[in-house]
Formats: C-alpha cells, sequence, structure tokens
C-alpha cells in the first residue's frame, strides 16, 4: 500500500484517485462511527470528543468528504471562490488542504430558488467546495451523536428514515375509532434563518471553533458581504443536521408534559410527528391544543431563537384534514384516508406539462426517457397511500399533453396517422405513448412511457423507532429493509433485478448496498470493444458515481493507508 504522506497531491498520478480501495475506506470510517455512537449511548463525552478528532484527521473520513462534495448533484455548482473539482489532481489537492490548520472561513455565495409552492422565493448559500468537504468531514463525527440522541418520532434528514415513516406514524396514530381528533399543525418561521446561534454553539457537540467559523461566515450578494448573526445557511451540508439537533427534544418535552402516565397519555393523546421543521401535534381536543400545548411549543422554540408562523399554525379537525408532507390526510365517516393532497398533485402536472413544453421539438425517445423518472419518482412516492383513482386522473392529464404535443408536429396530418406514429397498443392498454429503441443488451425493445396506475399499492413498514443505523445490532434490520424496498423497486425491471441479486446488493465499486435511493448504471466488466459480452456475467450495476473508479481500479493496487485504532 501506498501512504498519502509519502507524496503531496501534486505528484499523484491521474488515476490514483479512483484507486483508493473504497470498500476499506467505508469500513474504517463505519467502525469510529459505530464507536462514536456507543460513547454516545454510555454518555462519555470526552471519548466521544476523543474520536471525533481522531475521525476528522484520518485519511479515511478526509477522502470520503471529497468523495460526496465533487459527485453529488452541486458538484458543478461553485461557492464565491468559483472553484470546482473536476480532476483526480484537484480532489489530492482538496484532501492535502483538509489536513492543513490554516483552513479559513469563506462566505457563502447567496441565491434564490422558487419556494415550492409558492411564488416567493427562497434564500440559499451556496459554500466554496473546500467550506463543504469540511462540513461533510465533520459531519461524519456529529451524524452518529445526533442519530443516538434524536427524538424517536423524527424522520427528516435521518439515515434510513423518510416521509414515508413520517405518513405511517401519521396513519397508525389517527386510524382507530379512539384516535386523537384534533391536530395542531405547526410551521416554524423561517426555521433555518433564525436559529440562535449561541444555542447553537452551547448545545452541538462537535469542534467550537469550526461551528462558530460556518455559522459567522456571512454571505455574499450582488458583491457584498453581509454578516450573519442567526439561523443556519441553507445549502451546507452539515445545515440538516444541526437544525435536527436544535430540534431534538421536543418530543420529549410533551411526554414529560402531558404523557408521564399511562393513564394521562390515553386521556389527552398528545403524540408528536415531526419531519425536520414540519410537525404535527395531536390532541384530545381543541383547548387542549390551544391553551396548554401550543404555549409549551412556543417556550421550546424561544429558547432557540425560533417562533411559530401566526399565519399557517392552525389548529383543525380531522374530519377537516390536513395536508403534511404531500399528502392529505382526513377521515371521511370515521374512517381515516390519506390521498396525494392536490397541491402536490398540481405541481406534479404542472412540471411534466413544462417538460412537454420545453421539449415540443425533441424526439419521441428524448422525451419518454425526460418523463419516465418523473412519473416513477411521483408514483413511487405516493405507492404506499391511497392514490390508485389519483393515478388514474395523473394519466389522463399526461395523455392529454402529449397528444398536443404530437398533433402539433403534424398539424396537417389525419389523427389516425399521427395515432399510428406516436402511440401503440400492449396487452390490454391502448394509446401507451411508445417508440422503437435497443435495451441494455442490445436487442431491439420497445421504450414506452409508463403509466402511473401500474405502480402497485403496498403499504408501508414503518421503521422501528428506535432503530440506530450506528448501532452494529440494527445493521441485519436496515439490510433487510433496504434489500425489501429494492427489490420491489426493482419488481418490473428484470435485468437490473437480476444482476442486483446476483451481487447480492452491493456495488462493485464500492462495496455499499445499492438501495432504492440511489442512482445505478450497467457497466461492463470487460469493455465490448475488448470482446466482453453483453451477459449477466460481464454485466456489473454500479452506483453512478463509482463507475468510473471501477473501470480504473480493476488490477490495480488500493490506496488507502490510516488504521483505526483497537476498541
Amino acid at each position: 500500500m501506498r501512504s498519502v504522506q509519502a507524496d503531496s497531491a501534486a505528484t499523484r498520478g491521474v488515476n490514483e484517485w479512483d484507486e483508493i480501495a473504497w470498500p476499506i475506506v467505508y469500513l474504517r470510517v463505519r467502525r469510529l462511527q459505530t464507536r462514536i455512537a456507543k460513547a454516545t449511548r454510555e454518555q462519555d463525552w470526552r471519548r466521544v470528543k476523543a474520536l471525533q478528532r481522531f475521525l476528522v484527521n484520518s485519511f479515511s473520513a478526509k477522502v470520503l468528504a471529497v468523495k460526496r462534495v465533487s459527485e453529488n448533484d452541486g458538484k458543478r455548482t461553485p461557492g464565491v471562490d468559483g472553484e470546482i473539482w473536476s480532476t483526480p489532481e484537484a480532489k489530492w489537492q482538496a484532501i492535502q488542504r483538509l489536513g492543513s490548520r490554516g483552513l479559513r472561513p469563506q462566505p457563502l455565495r447567496r441565491v434564490y430558488i422558487p419556494k415550492r409552492g409558492s411564488d416567493k422565493m427562497r434564500p440559499l448559500g451556496i459554500p466554496a467546495m473546500i467550506i463543504r468537504a469540511q462540513q461533510a468531514l465533520h459531519l461524519q463525527g456529529l451524524e452518529p451523536v445526533a442519530e443516538t440522541r434524536a427524538d424517536p418520532h423524527s424522520y427528516g434528514f435521518r439515515r434510513s428514515r423518510g416521509t414515508q415513516d413520517a405518513i405511517a406514524r401519521v396513519f397508525n396514530l389517527l386510524a382507530r375509532k379512539v384516535s386523537a381528533p384534533w391536530i395542531f399543525e405547526g410551521d416554524i418561521k423561517g426555521c433555518f434563518d433564525n436559529f440562535e446561534h449561541g444555542w447553537i454553539e452551547d448545545h452541538v457537540p462537535m469542534n467550537r471553533k469550526v461551528l462558530r467559523d460556518w455559522l459567522k461566515a456571512g454571505y455574499v450578494e450582488s458583491g457584498k458581504l453581509f454578516p450573519t448573526e442567526a439561523g443556519t445557511p441553507q445549502g451546507g451540508i452539515a445545515s440538516p443536521t444541526i437544525a435536527n439537533i436544535a430540534l431534538d427534544g421536543l418530543e420529549m418535552v410533551l411526554t414529560e408534559r402531558f404523557g408521564s402516565t399511562a393513564t394521562s397519555t390515553k386521556r389527552l393523546r398528545v403524540r408528536l410527528v415531526r419531519y425536520a421543521d414540519d410537525f404535527i401535534i395531536t390532541g384530545s381536543s381543541k383547548e387542549l391544543l390551544e391553551v396548554e400545548v401550543k404555549p409549551c411549543v412556543e417556550a421550546f422554540l424561544a429558547e432557540r431563537g425560533l417562533q411559530l408562523s401566526q399565519e399557517k399554525t392552525r389548529i383543525t379537525h380531522i374530519s377537516e384534514g390536513f395536508d403534511f408532507l404531500g399528502q392529505n390526510v382526513r377521515k371521511y365517516d370515521g374512517k381515516l384516508l390519506i390521498k396525494p393532497s392536490a397541491k402536490n398533485i398540481k405541481a406534479f402536472l404542472d412540471s411534466v406539462r413544462e417538460t412537454i413544453r420545453v421539449n415540443r421539438s425533441s424526439k419521441q425517445e428524448t422525451l419518454i426517457d425526460l418523463l419516465n423518472p418523473m412519473i416513477r419518482g411521483w408514483a413511487n412516492y405516493h405507492r404506499h397511500v391511497v392514490a390508485k383513482k389519483t393515478y388514474a386522473a395523473v394519466d389522463h392529464h399526461i395523455w392529454r399533453a402529449l397528444w398536443r404535443w404530437a398533433r402539433r408536429r403534424h398539424p396537417n396530418k389525419l389523427p389516425e396517422w399521427v395515432r399510428q406514429k406516436y402511440f401503440r397498443t400492449q396487452g390490454q392498454r391502448h394509446w401507451v405513448f411508445a417508440t422503437q429503441t435497443r435495451g441494455y443488451t442490445g436487442e431491439p425493445r420497445m421504450l414506452a412511457l409508463i403509466a402511473a396506475s401500474d405502480t402497485r399499492i403496498v403499504r408501508h413498514v414503518r421503521v422501528k423507532s428506535d432503530a440506530n443505523p450506528f448501532d452494529p445490532a440494527w445493521d441485519s434490520y436496515f439490510e433487510q429493509r433496504k434489500g425489501a424496498r429494492m427489490l420491489e423497486r426493482l419488481q418490473a425491471r428484470g435485468f437490473p433485478k437480476r444482476l442486483w441479486q446476483q451481487q447480492h446488493g452491493k456495488c462493485p465499486g464500492c462495496g455499499q448496498l445499492i438501495d432504492e435511493d440511489d442512482r445505478w448504471v450497467v457497466q461492463p466488466a470487460v469493455p465490448f470493444k475488448a470482446g466482453g459480452t453483453r451477459s449477466l456475467t460481464n454485466l456489473k450495476l454500479l452506483h453512478s458515481t463509482c463507475r468510473r473508479s471501477f473501470r480504473i481500479a480493476r488490477g490495480n493496487t488500493p490506496v488507502c493507508d490510516d488504521r483505526v485504532p483497537a476498541p
């Protein structure tokens, strides 16, 4: 093995970044994170601090931090310094810079993005690449602490948890006849922009100087530097975890105040479900939520410099229904039904129509390739609720938009001619938007637009509230959950499914599980130009970010030089 200290980043070979033994790197970081989580459970804070210091100074953690920021969706978005890391040499230099003591804070680049479901614009702070990497580095030591101390029913920006788990928790709380009939819909006013810096510095267990540098970095807008006196920057990698740490504890406060005994719990029925800064609280009466629960929440938030939005915070009866995480939750004659919300449906159809409009001159194959991921992603998001009728309605609206697209391209042709050119019959389905193309193995196949109504409705099994992804005792539980969800996602995609099963669900490039949230590609082990075949034995299913390293690193000596101390 070659030592990273033996030579500088500038002397590294072009391909050495892709020769890193990623499975070993992930394993070493994982071992340290496991030990941090164990020390947190034992409340051994001196050991937590020592392990965090060791982790952020290790080569494996630094290389994973650089990998994360140089391969995610924002890799081509520079900060104020205009720097991006697109070459192996730049990544090696970044590793060296992370190890230096002279790393100075840099302000954020302020941009504005549309706020979902509104005409307003949301401010977004884009850190420089080196600051992103620094945040990713320290986050590896902070995340095990945050997960171990998190509220049991907090689901946002946490590993192996998601919106489906939050919705399943809502269903469990409200579905029964004896369930709480009143819901407090909490909305925090400018959550990320108003956190009190002093509170965060005192309660977030990480290097205090580094944390203060992030919080006080300021931002640049229209060429001017502005200070930041409160809040965590939206756009920072560590910001969601810091926000979660700040909001954790609300569930404990409510339990101690309204549910310390079984009798009071059953009588008052005060329960919390939180996803990041969106949360609901159930209660037995409107007066209870208005007079007792709301002041309790306001006092908790005030300590952190936050307050509820008086315009958006409201108390609703379950018979009227409420929207939460893109779903509408409502009881109809005593029966709870959770459906896609009207706002969510409208936003999705608007994005589909805009995609069709922008690609009015594109090939049919290109348009299908653009629309299929959109339809699949939206339908999969709602596949755990009552959505069959909604799927059918959405399919009809998409068909109408595509029919207008096809007629516009051939205004002088008869409708029957247009139908035969762009639409096919598949089984019992007519008017399928489809065209002829080639598959993975080169055989001719029909590329068709998927239908949302083909998505199976499957009841989601909620993650156990005390499950910790950094506790080895839960490893088999999480692997089983991820495997089951990935198989469900690949149910109608035979070729990738067989590859995934053949590889036992793991990526040959990094050794990590390929789950439903990952982007993946099919890569030949022996290139086709070198005589490789298109058979299952020669093809591999990889994370999209591991494709280059898998191709280059085969047969090469891996690079990894740090050692994890014995426990």
